[in-house]
């Protein structure tokens, strides 16, 4: 694998049409802000562009289980960054879109994802490894519906089975 530096979208792969579309940011707590990373309810849903940055950006192009930080290329209804970060709410390990790029380190370790070979596809992993000294709980990155029936990606056991187009 090797993403270069372009915007992507990221899209589900499923047999099934009924499993949702494409990665957005949209609220889904009881307050508009700050915005989650959530699969669309709709296949025919086109997301929000997607840039990677490799904890090495002048390397120029992702490769797998490479820590890197996700950042959505569109703007939100939210004043926040567009920047994937792990936190805990609901008593679930979720995806939110306020986290800080670059800086790799003991507090911006939420921040870090990979990209991982899967089946016929690839998933995301949280594993970072850009902190010596820290021992973060790692996982596959899933889909997990929220009481509000939104599809948060967030730790799981079974990954959301992805792959990338240009945007």
């Amino acid at each position: 694998m090797g993403l270069g530096a372009f915007w992507y979208r990221v899209l589900h792969l499923a047999c099934d049409p009924r499993m949702g579309g494409r990665v957005t940011l949209t609220s889904t707590r009881n307050e508009s802000s700050p915005l989650d990373v959530v699969q669309a309810n709709q296949e025919v849903d086109n997301g929000m562009p997607l840039t990677f940055t490799p904890v090495n950006p002048k390397k120029g192009v992702i490769r797998e289980s490479t820590d890197l930080n996700i950042i959505f290329s569109g703007a939100s209804t939210c004043i926040q960054s567009n920047v994937w970060i792990l936190e805990e709410y609901d008593g679930q390990l979720i995806i939110a879109g306020h986290g800080v790029v670059g800086n790799h380190g003991q507090e911006t370790i939420n921040n870090w994802f990979k990209i991982e070979k899967y089946e016929d596809g690839y998933k995301l992993v949280f594993c970072p490894k850009v902190c010596d000294l820290c021992r973060p709980i790692c996982g596959n990155i899933g889909v997990v519906i929220a009481k509000n029936g939104s599809r948060r990606l967030a730790v799981s056991e079974v990954p959301f089975k992805i792959m990338f187009k240009k945007a």
